[in-house]
């Protein structure tokens, strides 16, 4: 079958009900995993109509594609939503040729195409009607370049707001907490943990400029955040000996653990789920019920770590780069 009967064009007029009247299988960016809802999303800015992308046969949708950025970005920071309808013959080939002309004009900040974001359910490799779907996609994706980088875990916790004063100690008192001095100060703690870490990013980004680098790429990862810098801490023994960092923060949609690393010297003692733990309980008490955090599948002290402090796995992502 061929795809020369495709159209494949943005929403670039800003109408977007091409894209909302997609009922197809397969429909559903995330197969069940709770997602985005597109047109709040739209509608705070995060998908613009240029980045928003159909492909039809006649005035059937049957693949659509949606890059997705903050509110105040001015290029797209990942595509997180890629459909193809599962009753098409030829549905890998309509993907790629969606994919391939929406990323010959959808450019991140660097110039390079967006990273592709497959959000799934926790152990989706074990159920067919959900492994199909995303085969599928993901053949799509390589077909145009993309090559796995990082699978990770969406861990969340749900709880009660509380109208407690934020703790200023770990849960077992083995830590105290106190502001982050300044940049110069946040930077080397994060030096020291990102040197040997098990996170992807980082390790990403110093085999490209180094761990000095890769920490000032960690730090504007979270000035980018919508949230006050007033709610970061590191931790402290009771030595005085800096122990770790955590970045307690809020994106667009919850509240966040952005960051928590502890320094080498200080670990095997548990410390990262005392961070966590800490961080929950601060962000209940700004009002938070519902907290999240990621982790690659591939660092399994943390991925413990958040167990430990009582989060659930909630999805597994797949992220994929071109070159």
């Amino acid at each position: 079958m061929t795809t020369d009967d495709l159209l494949v064009r943005p929403l670039a007029d800003g109408d977007l009900s091409p894209f909302t009247s997609y009922d197809r299988p397969g429909a559903g960016a995330a197969f069940g995993v709770p997602g985005r809802d597109f047109l709040a999303t739209a509608a705070a800015g995060s998908y613009r109509p240029d980045w928003v992308w159909v492909a039809q046969r006649g005035d059937a949708v049957v693949a659509r594609a949606a890059f997705w950025a903050g509110p105040e970005d001015t290029h797209p920071f990942a595509l997180d939503w890629f459909d193809v309808a599962a009753d098409e013959p030829d549905r890998v080939a309509v993907g790629v040729q969606l994919l391939r002309t929406a990323l010959a004009s959808v450019r991140n900040a660097e110039g390079a195409a967006p990273e592709y974001h497959l959000f799934l359910p926790p152990r989706w490799r074990d159920d067919p009607s959900v492994r199909g779907p995303a085969d599928d996609r993901l053949a799509a994706a390589r077909a145009v370049g993309y090559e796995p980088f990082v699978e990770r875990l969406r861990l969340e916790w749900r709880g009660e707001p509380t109208a407690d004063a934020p703790p200023e100690e770990t849960p077992s008192g083995a830590l105290r907490v106190r502001p982050v001095g300044g940049d110069d100060e946040l930077l080397a703690v994060l030096e020291a943990v990102i040197d040997g870490t098990l996170d992807a990013y980082s390790r990403r980004d110093t085999e490209r400029g180094g761990v000095a680098a890769a920490a000032k790429v960690q730090l504007a990862d979270m000035d980018w955040m919508p949230a006050p810098r007033d709610w970061w801490r590191l931790a402290v023994t009771p030595a005085g000996e800096v122990a770790g960092v955590v970045l307690p923060t809020r994106n667009y949609q919850a509240a966040v653990i952005g960051y928590v690393g502890v320094l080498p010297a200080h670990r095997g003692h548990g410390y990262a789920a005392e961070l966590v733990s800490w961080a929950t309980a601060f962000l209940a008490a700004q009002g938070a019920d519902r907290v999240i955090a990621d982790t690659d599948t591939g660092n399994a002290p943390m991925a413990a770590a958040f167990a430990k402090a009582g989060y659930e796995v909630t999805a597994q992502r797949i992220v994929l780069s071109v070159g």
